[in-house]
């Protein structure tokens, strides 16, 4: 697999990958919006793993100078338990740590419990918290 930055050339494959695997996302999580939000902030920390030239999976960090954060980690079906998601969310902590950043944040539905087991196998620990959100915009 090949890892490298988010090129337009990828817009359509992510769009299709995040369909098949965030089917439920609310509106505002509509792929090209978030592609579009992402690219006008820190473009460079948006990830394509490929196999065979084909986007396969995707990760988004970010860094507010104070925290790092993980989006949108994403593997289509037919290339799971590869080792991809690892590969990503290695190469998204490298470029964080690479910016200074002391901790990275994700957050995860709570039944999912194969995906915290997944970031709990990575070093990732539960935190309990109480996660609030505010919607400033209605719509892109």
């Amino acid at each position: 697999m090949t890892i490298r930055p988010y090129g337009s050339q990828d817009h359509s494959q992510v769009v299709s990958l995040w369909n098949e695997v965030f089917p439920d996302d609310p509106p505002w999580n509509e792929p090209a919006a978030v592609i579009r939000r992402k690219l006008t902030v820190q473009p460079e920390l948006f990830l394509v793993g490929l196999v065979n030239g084909r986007v396969v999976a995707t990760v988004i960090a970010g860094f507010d100078g104070v925290r790092g954060w993980i989006h949108h980690l994403a593997v289509q079906s037919a290339y799971r338990r590869r080792g991809i998601a690892r590969s990503l969310m290695e190469a998204a902590e490298e470029s964080l740590a690479k910016l200074g950043c002391p901790k990275v944040n994700l957050q995860v539905r709570a039944a999912n419990t194969a995906v915290i087991s997944f970031y709990r196998a990575l070093g990732y620990d539960v935190e309990e918290r109480a996660s609030l959100g505010k919607r400033l915009h209605h719509a892109d």
